[in-house]
């Protein structure tokens, strides 16, 4: 693990892979880190990949006043600071909405975007009453209850069944995590605004991951948003819910790579 420092806090951020090819920079969701990303790397073709730990999460310190533009230049701090003028980005969740931010403020950087289970869109008023309940839970009852409820919804099935070493370690990482940023990143999420015209505008190629049984993105607003870009190419996941990383490893690695791949020619 690597860190900057970013509005006199540490951000941190793990490299690794080959130089030459357009780096890949993965951005984790809610009650999440860059631990998200280690077995669907695995699945992934040699070449550099950044992951990093937004504001709050992981190995990086809580920011002031946090929100989802925050976020983008806390990922632009760490890539100027790495000097990588060019990327392919992914954002899982919230970390989409961070993505979408950084495309907005930095067009020119992204030569690529995968939105994994995530949307342009603000948050609806009951989206936002969802959010305040909440935040209002989580000072009550405190963080460990909210994320053991919360982190085994995002998926499509019985957990109890099945993947609940995956389950398990996501509640292990999060239950780590200050409620203050679980706070904060709550609230983030509920102040953004609408990024609708930023991906219709956006000039790269993006690759939506759609979960058919998501229940955080549902699916008739996934497919709103499926026509906004000019260059799009949606890979519908027909039994996963919100984590087709685990859910679906190696059929999002096989599109991604077929992703990258394009991208890579249209820059030869």
């Amino acid at each position: 693990m690597q860190s900057i420092d970013f509005q006199e806090k540490k951000i941190a951020y793990y490299l690794n892979g080959e130089n030459g090819a357009l780096p890949v920079v993965l951005i984790h969701g809610f009650c999440e880190d860059s631990r998200l990303w280690d077995e669907w790397l695995d699945f992934l073709p040699p070449r550099r990949y950044l992951r990093i730990d937004l504001p709050g999460f992981g190995s990086s310190e809580r920011v002031e006043d946090l929100s989802v533009e925050k976020m983008a230049e806390a990922i632009d701090a760490v890539l100027v600071h790495l000097g990588i003028e060019k990327c392919v980005m992914v954002g899982h969740s919230m970390g989409g909405y961070a993505s979408l931010a950084f495309a907005e403020f930095y067009p020119e950087k992204l030569a690529g975007l995968c939105l994994f289970h995530s949307h342009p869109f603000a948050d609806s008023a009951e989206k936002k009453a969802g959010r305040v309940k909440s935040i209002h839970f989580i000072q009550k009852n405190g963080h460990i209850l909210y994320v053991r409820q919360t982190i085994p919804k995002l998926f499509a099935y019985d957990y109890s069944k099945g993947y609940q070493m995956e389950v398990n370690k996501l509640i292990h990482n999060a239950v780590h995590f200050a409620p203050e940023a679980i706070i904060a990143a709550l609230d983030a999420m509920r102040n953004r605004p609408d990024r609708s015209e930023v991906l219709k505008n956006v000039a790269c190629p993006v690759l939506f991951f759609i979960g058919k049984h998501d229940t955080a993105v549902p699916l008739e607003l996934s497919m709103q948003m499926a026509h906004l870009p000019n260059l799009a190419v949606i890979h519908l996941l027909n039994t996963v819910g919100h984590m087709g990383m685990y859910s679906a490893q190696r059929e999002t690695a096989k599109a991604f790579r077929t992703f990258l791949a394009r991208i890579d020619r249209m820059k030869d």
